[in-house]
C-alpha cells in the first residue's frame, strides 16, 4: 500500500467530490451541442462550481493555506508559503464540444517548490498523482518515464504552436495536463508549450520528475508566461535540440 501525506489525501477526497458535477454536466452538454446558443455558458458555469467545491474541501482542513486559481485568481489568506494551484477543468475546449478528453487539477506549492501535484480525469477514472521524492503513480501503479533512446520512435506533445513549430512525430490533445500526466506514464515521451500557466502545468511537472524523467525549472515566480520543456531523461537532449527556435 502507498503511504500518502495527508494533503494528498485531501487533494484526492476534492477531486473524486468535484467529480461528480463533472461527470454529471459533461453528460448533458451533448444535448447542448445542437442548441442555437450552444454550451459555452453552461461550461462556464461548470468550471466555477468545480473552483467552489474544490476551494471548500481543501478550505475545511487547511484554513489558512492559500490559493492560486485559473478562474478566481489569488486568495491570499494567513498561510502564504503554502499555495494550493488549482485548474478546476483543464481542456475546457474538449468538454465544451463533448470530447471526453479533460482533467481536475491540484498542486501544493510549498517555499515555492511544488511537493505535491494531482491530475484526475474523470470521465476515464484515471487518478495520476506526485508527491515530492515519493514517486509518480497511476491509480496506486507506480509510473516510470519511457526509456526510448531514438528521436524517430518517440511521440510528442504541444500546442497549436508547437505542432506548426517541430517536425517531431506530434499529437494535439487540447489539455496539457493529460499530456503531462502521459509522458509520466510513458504514453508520450516529451512534451513543450510557450506561454502557459502555472495551474496548467503544475501539477504534471512534478510527475514527469517523479517518474523520473527532466522538466526545465519552471520560474515559480510567474503564474503566466511560462516556457515548458518535459520528457523522458533519455530522450531530453534530442528533443531540446530540436526545440532550440522555438
Amino acid at each position: 500500500m502507498i503511504s500518502i501525506s495527508s494533503n494528498l489525501n485531501i487533494m484526492i477526497k476534492a477531486a473524486e467530490k468535484a467529480s461528480k458535477s463533472v461527470i454529471r454536466d459533461f453528460g448533458e452538454i451533448e444535448k447542448l451541442q445542437v442548441s442555437k446558443k450552444g454550451p459555452r455558458d453552461f461550461v462556464t458555469k461548470t468550471d466555477k462550481n468545480v473552483e467552489k467545491i474544490l476551494i471548500e474541501e481543501l478550505n475545511k482542513t487547511k484554513k489558512n493555506y492559500s490559493f492560486l486559481s485559473e478562474e478566481i485568481g489569488e486568495i491570499n489568506n494567513k498561510d502564504k508559503d503554502n499555495i494550493w494551484i488549482i485548474d478546476p477543468i483543464d481542456g475546457t475546449t474538449n468538454f465544451l464540444h463533448g470530447i471526453p478528453h479533460f482533467a481536475i487539477c491540484i498542486a501544493l506549492e510549498s517555499n515555492k517548490e511544488i511537493i505535491s501535484g494531482l491530475i484526475f480525469d474523470p470521465i476515464k477514472d484515471e487518478m495520476f498523482f506526485a508527491e515530492k521524492n515519493k514517486g509518480a503513480f497511476l491509480n496506486n501503479q507506480r509510473l516510470r518515464v519511457s526509456n526510448k533512446n531514438s528521436i524517430e520512435e518517440c511521440l510528442f506533445s504541444s500546442n497549436h504552436e508547437g505542432v506548426k513549430f517541430s517536425d517531431l512525430n506530434m499529437r494535439y490533445s487540447g489539455c496539457a495536463a493529460l499530456d503531462l500526466a502521459y509522458v509520466s506514464s510513458g504514453r508520450l515521451d516529451g512534451f513543450f508549450h510557450n506561454n502557459i500557466n502555472l495551474w496548467d502545468v503544475a501539477a504534471g511537472a512534478l510527475l514527469v520528475k517523479e517518474a523520473g524523467g527532466i522538466v526545465n525549472e519552471i520560474n515559480q515566480f510567474h503564474k503566466n508566461f511560462i516556457n515548458i520543456r518535459a520528457s523522458s531523461s533519455t530522450i531530453n537532449d534530442q528533443m531540446l535540440k530540436s526545440l532550440k527556435n522555438f
